[in-house]
Protein backbone atom coordinates (compact mmCIF):
# COMPACT_ATOMS: atom_id res chain seq x y z
CA UNK A 1 0.00 0.00 0.00
CA UNK A 2 2.84 2.41 0.83
CA UNK A 3 4.51 1.51 -2.44
CA UNK A 4 1.34 2.29 -4.39
CA UNK A 5 0.98 5.59 -2.57
CA UNK A 6 4.59 6.44 -3.44
CA UNK A 7 4.09 5.53 -7.11
CA UNK A 8 0.92 7.60 -7.42
CA UNK A 9 2.42 10.69 -5.81
CA UNK A 10 5.78 10.31 -7.53
CA UNK A 11 4.12 10.23 -10.95
CA UNK A 12 2.24 13.46 -10.26
CA UNK A 13 5.22 15.19 -8.63
CA UNK A 14 7.79 14.32 -11.30
CA UNK A 15 5.55 15.39 -14.17
CA UNK A 16 4.89 18.75 -12.49
CA UNK A 17 8.52 19.28 -11.45
CA UNK A 18 9.86 18.72 -14.96
CA UNK A 19 7.17 20.91 -16.44
CA UNK A 20 8.33 23.91 -14.39
CA UNK A 21 12.07 23.23 -14.14
CA UNK A 22 14.83 21.71 -16.26
CA UNK A 23 16.28 19.77 -13.32
CA UNK A 24 14.74 17.94 -10.39
CA UNK A 25 15.87 15.45 -7.75
CA UNK A 26 14.15 12.53 -6.03
CA UNK A 27 15.83 11.05 -2.95
CA UNK A 28 14.86 7.58 -1.74
CA UNK A 29 16.02 6.91 1.80
CA UNK A 30 16.43 3.43 3.32
CA UNK A 31 16.68 2.17 -0.27
CA UNK A 32 17.93 -1.25 0.88
CA UNK A 33 14.78 -1.87 2.97
CA UNK A 34 12.12 -4.29 1.62
CA UNK A 35 14.81 -5.71 -0.71
CA UNK A 36 14.78 -2.46 -2.66
CA UNK A 37 11.35 -3.14 -4.17
CA UNK A 38 10.03 0.36 -3.48
CA UNK A 39 13.19 1.94 -4.89
CA UNK A 40 12.93 -0.24 -8.00
CA UNK A 41 9.29 0.79 -8.46
CA UNK A 42 10.37 4.43 -8.21
CA UNK A 43 13.01 3.97 -10.93
CA UNK A 44 10.42 2.49 -13.27
CA UNK A 45 8.08 5.43 -12.69
CA UNK A 46 10.81 7.98 -13.35
CA UNK A 47 12.16 6.16 -16.41
CA UNK A 48 8.73 6.36 -18.03
CA UNK A 49 8.43 10.15 -17.80
CA UNK A 50 7.87 11.82 -21.18
CA UNK A 51 9.58 14.99 -19.96
CA UNK A 52 12.97 13.26 -19.98
CA UNK A 53 12.87 13.20 -23.77
CA UNK A 54 12.56 16.99 -23.92
CA UNK A 55 15.93 17.94 -22.50
CA UNK A 56 14.93 17.67 -18.83
CA UNK A 57 17.23 16.12 -16.21
CA UNK A 58 16.12 14.05 -13.23
CA UNK A 59 18.40 12.58 -10.57
CA UNK A 60 17.40 9.77 -8.22
CA UNK A 61 19.58 9.53 -5.11
CA UNK A 62 19.13 6.13 -3.44
CA UNK A 63 20.55 6.15 0.10
CA UNK A 64 20.83 3.20 2.47
CA UNK A 65 23.12 1.27 4.77
CA UNK A 66 24.40 -1.07 2.04
CA UNK A 67 23.09 -0.32 -1.45
CA UNK A 68 25.48 -2.53 -3.43
CA UNK A 69 22.84 -5.06 -4.44
CA UNK A 70 20.09 -2.48 -4.67
CA UNK A 71 22.22 -0.29 -6.91
CA UNK A 72 22.67 -3.15 -9.36
CA UNK A 73 18.92 -3.78 -9.41
CA UNK A 74 18.18 -0.10 -9.95
CA UNK A 75 20.62 0.06 -12.85
CA UNK A 76 18.99 -3.02 -14.40
CA UNK A 77 15.50 -1.58 -13.90
CA UNK A 78 16.58 1.69 -15.47
CA UNK A 79 18.02 -0.17 -18.46
CA UNK A 80 14.99 -2.46 -18.84
CA UNK A 81 12.64 0.54 -18.77
CA UNK A 82 14.58 2.15 -21.61
CA UNK A 83 15.37 5.35 -19.74
CA UNK A 84 17.50 7.79 -21.69
CA UNK A 85 20.32 10.01 -20.54
CA UNK A 86 17.88 12.34 -18.76
CA UNK A 87 17.62 10.02 -15.73
CA UNK A 88 20.62 9.57 -13.42
CA UNK A 89 20.52 7.05 -10.55
CA UNK A 90 23.05 7.59 -7.76
CA UNK A 91 23.27 4.83 -5.08
CA UNK A 92 24.88 6.05 -1.83
CA UNK A 93 25.77 3.69 1.01
CA UNK A 94 26.67 4.37 4.61
CA UNK A 95 23.23 4.96 6.14
CA UNK A 96 20.34 7.31 5.46
CA UNK A 97 20.71 9.53 8.52
CA UNK A 98 24.48 9.60 8.07
CA UNK A 99 24.72 10.25 4.32
CA UNK A 100 21.52 11.77 2.94
CA UNK A 101 22.41 15.45 3.41
CA UNK A 102 25.88 14.98 1.91
CA UNK A 103 24.47 12.98 -1.00
CA UNK A 104 21.98 15.72 -1.83
CA UNK A 105 24.69 18.37 -1.91
CA UNK A 106 26.85 16.15 -4.13
CA UNK A 107 23.91 15.64 -6.49
CA UNK A 108 23.32 19.38 -6.80
CA UNK A 109 19.86 19.09 -5.27
CA UNK A 110 19.89 22.52 -3.60
CA UNK A 111 17.34 25.00 -4.95
CA UNK A 112 15.81 22.59 -7.47
CA UNK A 113 12.48 20.71 -7.12
CA UNK A 114 13.11 17.95 -4.57
CA UNK A 115 10.95 15.09 -3.32
CA UNK A 116 12.09 12.73 -0.58
CA UNK A 117 10.68 9.34 0.41
CA UNK A 118 11.84 7.93 3.75
CA UNK A 119 10.31 4.62 4.85
CA UNK A 120 11.84 4.02 8.27
CA UNK A 121 9.41 1.28 9.34
CA UNK A 122 11.92 -1.50 8.64
CA UNK A 123 14.59 0.02 10.89
CA UNK A 124 12.09 0.62 13.70
CA UNK A 125 13.12 4.22 14.41
CA UNK A 126 11.91 7.48 12.83
CA UNK A 127 14.37 9.43 10.65
CA UNK A 128 16.46 12.04 12.39
CA UNK A 129 15.04 15.53 12.31
CA UNK A 130 18.19 16.76 10.59
CA UNK A 131 17.72 14.17 7.83
CA UNK A 132 14.21 15.35 7.04
CA UNK A 133 15.29 18.97 7.37
CA UNK A 134 18.01 18.46 4.74
CA UNK A 135 15.30 17.81 2.15
CA UNK A 136 13.95 21.32 2.73
CA UNK A 137 16.93 22.58 0.68
CA UNK A 138 14.90 21.89 -2.45
CA UNK A 139 12.91 24.68 -4.10
CA UNK A 140 10.15 23.61 -3.84
CA UNK A 141 10.62 20.71 -1.45
CA UNK A 142 8.44 17.96 -0.04
CA UNK A 143 8.90 14.68 1.77
CA UNK A 144 6.81 11.54 2.26
CA UNK A 145 7.55 9.70 5.49
CA UNK A 146 6.56 6.21 6.62
CA UNK A 147 7.10 5.97 10.38
CA UNK A 148 6.89 3.09 12.89
CA UNK A 149 3.61 2.75 14.85
CA UNK A 150 3.13 5.44 17.47
CA UNK A 151 5.74 7.80 16.00
CA UNK A 152 4.96 11.50 16.55
CA UNK A 153 4.88 13.87 13.59
CA UNK A 154 5.40 17.09 15.56
CA UNK A 155 9.25 16.87 15.48
CA UNK A 156 9.10 17.34 11.70
CA UNK A 157 7.08 20.54 11.84
CA UNK A 158 8.92 23.82 11.46
CA UNK A 159 11.73 22.40 9.31
CA UNK A 160 10.97 24.57 6.32
CA UNK A 161 7.75 22.77 5.43
CA UNK A 162 4.77 24.99 6.29
CA UNK A 163 2.24 22.27 5.44
CA UNK A 164 2.34 18.93 7.28
CA UNK A 165 -0.30 16.21 7.44
CA UNK A 166 -0.41 12.61 8.67
CA UNK A 167 -2.51 9.46 8.54
CA UNK A 168 -2.32 6.16 10.35
CA UNK A 169 -2.46 2.87 8.43
CA UNK A 170 -4.20 0.43 10.74
CA UNK A 171 -6.13 -2.85 10.76
CA UNK A 172 -7.45 -2.76 14.32
CA UNK A 173 -7.35 -0.92 17.65
CA UNK A 174 -3.58 -1.13 18.00
CA UNK A 175 -1.49 1.73 16.58
CA UNK A 176 -0.52 1.38 12.93
CA UNK A 177 2.29 2.77 10.83
CA UNK A 178 2.14 6.53 10.34
CA UNK A 179 2.34 8.11 6.90
CA UNK A 180 3.27 11.80 7.01
CA UNK A 181 3.65 14.31 4.22
CA UNK A 182 5.37 17.68 4.48
CA UNK A 183 5.48 20.22 1.68
CA UNK A 184 5.82 23.88 0.76
CA UNK A 185 2.92 23.67 -1.73
CA UNK A 186 -0.82 23.53 -0.97
CA UNK A 187 -1.40 22.18 -4.48
CA UNK A 188 1.01 19.32 -3.82
CA UNK A 189 -0.68 18.59 -0.50
CA UNK A 190 -4.01 18.29 -2.32
CA UNK A 191 -2.38 15.95 -4.82
CA UNK A 192 -1.04 13.76 -2.01
CA UNK A 193 -4.44 13.58 -0.35
CA UNK A 194 -6.04 12.54 -3.65
CA UNK A 195 -3.46 9.76 -3.96
CA UNK A 196 -4.02 8.70 -0.34
CA UNK A 197 -7.75 8.16 -0.86
CA UNK A 198 -7.28 6.49 -4.25
CA UNK A 199 -4.90 3.67 -3.26
CA UNK A 200 -6.21 0.12 -3.26
CA UNK A 201 -7.09 -1.24 0.17
CA UNK A 202 -4.59 -3.93 1.09
CA UNK A 203 -5.03 -6.74 3.65
CA UNK A 204 -7.75 -4.89 5.53
CA UNK A 205 -5.69 -1.73 6.05
CA UNK A 206 -7.79 1.35 6.74
CA UNK A 207 -6.99 4.95 7.64
CA UNK A 208 -7.16 6.47 11.08
CA UNK A 209 -6.92 10.19 11.69
CA UNK A 210 -4.27 10.74 14.38
CA UNK A 211 -6.28 13.73 15.64
CA UNK A 212 -9.53 11.76 16.09
CA UNK A 213 -9.98 11.11 19.83
CA UNK A 214 -12.37 8.24 19.04
CA UNK A 215 -9.72 6.53 16.87
CA UNK A 216 -12.30 5.67 14.24
CA UNK A 217 -11.08 3.47 11.36
CA UNK A 218 -12.06 4.78 7.93
CA UNK A 219 -12.41 2.66 4.82
CA UNK A 220 -10.27 3.94 1.95
CA UNK A 221 -12.65 5.34 -0.66
CA UNK A 222 -12.96 8.29 -3.01
CA UNK A 223 -15.89 9.51 -0.85
CA UNK A 224 -14.81 8.54 2.68
CA UNK A 225 -16.97 8.28 5.78
CA UNK A 226 -17.49 11.91 6.90
CA UNK A 227 -18.11 11.09 10.58
CA UNK A 228 -14.62 11.75 11.97
CA UNK A 229 -14.26 14.96 9.95
CA UNK A 230 -17.61 16.22 11.22
CA UNK A 231 -16.47 15.65 14.83
CA UNK A 232 -13.14 17.37 14.23
CA UNK A 233 -14.70 20.39 12.52
CA UNK A 234 -17.15 20.82 15.39
CA UNK A 235 -14.36 20.48 17.96
CA UNK A 236 -12.29 23.05 16.05
CA UNK A 237 -15.23 25.47 15.92
CA UNK A 238 -15.70 25.05 19.68
CA UNK A 239 -12.10 26.16 20.13
CA UNK A 240 -12.00 29.09 17.70
CA UNK A 241 -15.64 30.20 17.95
CA UNK A 242 -16.14 30.89 14.25
CA UNK A 243 -14.18 30.42 11.04
CA UNK A 244 -14.51 31.02 7.33
CA UNK A 245 -15.10 28.19 4.90
CA UNK A 246 -11.56 28.74 3.57
CA UNK A 247 -10.11 28.37 7.06
CA UNK A 248 -12.09 25.18 7.67
CA UNK A 249 -11.03 23.73 4.33
CA UNK A 250 -7.41 24.48 5.23
CA UNK A 251 -7.89 22.90 8.65
CA UNK A 252 -9.23 19.71 7.06
CA UNK A 253 -6.39 19.61 4.55
CA UNK A 254 -3.55 20.09 7.03
CA UNK A 255 -4.85 18.83 10.39
CA UNK A 256 -6.90 15.77 9.36
CA UNK A 257 -6.62 12.88 6.91
CA UNK A 258 -9.32 14.48 4.77
CA UNK A 259 -9.22 16.76 1.72
CA UNK A 260 -10.47 20.32 1.46
CA UNK A 261 -13.33 19.15 -0.78
CA UNK A 262 -14.44 16.72 1.94
CA UNK A 263 -14.77 19.66 4.34
CA UNK A 264 -17.04 21.48 1.88
CA UNK A 265 -19.33 18.44 1.60
CA UNK A 266 -19.48 18.03 5.39
CA UNK A 267 -20.22 21.74 5.92
CA UNK A 268 -23.15 21.56 3.49
CA UNK A 269 -24.55 18.60 5.44
CA UNK A 270 -24.08 20.30 8.82
CA UNK A 271 -25.76 23.49 7.60
CA UNK A 272 -28.72 21.50 6.29
CA UNK A 273 -28.97 19.64 9.61
CA UNK A 274 -28.81 22.87 11.63
CA UNK A 275 -25.63 21.78 13.42
CA UNK A 276 -23.84 24.96 12.34
CA UNK A 277 -24.95 28.35 11.10
CA UNK A 278 -23.58 30.41 8.23
CA UNK A 279 -23.21 34.13 7.59
CA UNK A 280 -24.60 35.26 5.22
CA UNK A 281 -27.47 32.83 5.60
CA UNK A 282 -28.10 32.35 1.88
CA UNK A 283 -26.14 32.10 -1.34
CA UNK A 284 -23.17 30.09 -2.51
CA UNK A 285 -20.97 28.54 0.17
CA UNK A 286 -17.93 30.57 -0.82
CA UNK A 287 -14.64 30.80 0.97
CA UNK A 288 -15.53 34.00 2.84
CA UNK A 289 -18.74 32.58 4.36
CA UNK A 290 -18.41 32.45 8.16
CA UNK A 291 -19.36 29.22 9.96
CA UNK A 292 -20.31 28.96 13.64
CA UNK A 293 -21.70 26.18 15.84
CA UNK A 294 -25.45 26.45 16.29
CA UNK A 295 -26.69 27.16 19.84
CA UNK A 296 -27.46 23.92 21.65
Amino acid sequence: MKRELLVRHLQAWAAGALHHARRATYVHGYADADDGMAAEAAVRVLADLPGLSRGRELSMVAVGADVTGVGERLTAAQRDAGAGAGLTVLPVGGGTDERLAVALRAAGAVRVPLLGFLDATAVGEPPAVTTVGAIAAGKPAEVLLALPPGSPVDPYRGLGFPLVTAAELATGPEPGEVVAFATTSAKSLESFKEALWAVDEFAGVRLRDPADPERHLIDIALRPDPGPLRRELLAHLSEVGRATVTELRTFALTETVYRAADATRVLHAMIDAGTVTREPAHGRLGGDVVIERAPS
